[in-house]
């Protein structure tokens, strides 16, 4: 019977060993080498495209893809001069997400789209440093959000953002109330929570490799795009390259790999803050949302204090791609009355 014990519990300790070898050494198997491509955005863009040279440092730069309408077609109201629109878009999506809907904001106002770090055509950088990592921070893609505003010259602005585009949005908001005169939240990430882990743990190797293999799922064949409509059977090719520009890029899975690494670092807290939100904001759902609950996008409407909330039966994720005509309406609605009739809303 010892004789028993004892083996029993030497293939225990083995089966343990070879757990923490496969955990330690495992994510090793997962190879570092750069997915191919091209190294020169302009090559692959859209014929309307632009590209912005964005300070990162005294002496870096990083090239931002956006579209912009800077001229709009004169209107009548008094209040014509409005502001300026820049619409942000959500976690693994660039700025094509925008494009059913981007002469509908080019009606009320200059707009702009850009792909933030490092989506769509912008820049892949991929930091050598855990430092160098602070591009990927929350911070960093405020700063760089009002670094392209001010090379526009926008000087107040309608922010316009879908998922964590919206969090963004919801940021500098309160960072520069000044600047930002209203919100447009479709799907917002405000209460949904994702993996928060210490410093010293992201900051290992095996960690790195993890991140790699995360951003490779989610970068190769667009998982959440599927996940993000109510109805898959809506999304036509065009759409999927679209959502699938950055594989056109070089080294595009190091860059998400580096984004997703420091992510790990950064809490979503908005939602402590949400009442300090006094300008007018308009909060999108669709009822059939995978990704961002119903419930929670109900209770971010409830908690800002100068909200209007407009529910779009039978959408998904991304009700801007899969029911434009019902988005276009309420946001319509909503600018003709908070800036185009009787100006913003106190």
């Amino acid at each position: 019977m010892r004789t028993l014990l004892r083996i029993l519990l030497s293939l225990l300790l083995l089966v343990v060993l070879l757990g923490l070898i496969a955990i330690l050494l495992g994510p090793f198997l997962i190879p570092p080498n750069a997915a191919p491509g091209v190294t020169d955005a302009e090559q692959v863009a859209a014929p309307e495209s632009r590209f912005f040279a964005l300070p990162i440092r005294e002496d870096e730069s990083q090239h931002v893809h956006f579209i912009a309408k800077l001229e709009t077609e004169p209107r009548t109201e008094p209040e014509a001069d409005g502001p300026a629109f820049m619409l942000l878009h959500g976690f693994t999506f660039n700025l094509f997400t925008w494009s059913p809907l981007f002469d509908v904001f080019a009606e009320h106002g200059p707009v702009v789209a850009y792909d933030q770090l490092p989506y769509g055509l912008s820049a892949k950088p991929v930091p050598e440093t855990r430092q160098g990592l602070e591009i990927y921070s929350k911070a960093a893609a405020m700063e760089q959000l009002f670094t392209l505003a001010d090379a526009l010259e926008f000087d107040q602005l309608i922010l316009v953002g879908n998922s964590s585009g919206g969090t963004l949005a919801l940021e500098a908001a309160l960072a520069q109330p000044e600047r930002v005169a209203g919100l447009i939240l479709i799907a917002p990430w405000v209460y949904s929570k994702r993996p928060i882990l210490p410093d010293w743990l992201v900051g290992l190797p095996q960690m790195g490799r993890i991140s790699l293999g995360l951003a490779r799922y989610l970068g190769r064949n667009s998982p959440l795009l599927d996940y993000a409509y109510a109805d898959p059977s809506k999304i036509d090719e065009e759409r999927r390259a679209l959502t699938g520009a950055h594989r056109l890029m070089a080294g595009w899975d190091l860059a998400w790999g580096a984004l997703l690494q420091r992510s790990l670092t950064d809490p979503v807290t908005i939602a402590e803050r949400l009442g300090e939100i006094k300008q007018p904001v308009l909060v999108l759902t669709g009822d059939a949302d995978q990704i961002v609950p119903l419930s929670d996008t109900l209770a971010t409407a409830d908690a800002l204090p100068n909200a209007t909330l407009v529910q779009l039966p039978g959408c998904g994720h991304l009700p801007q791609e899969e029911c434009p005509d019902r988005v276009e309406e309420a946001i319509s609605s909503w600018l003709e009355t908070q800036w185009f009739s009787t100006g913003p809303t106190p």
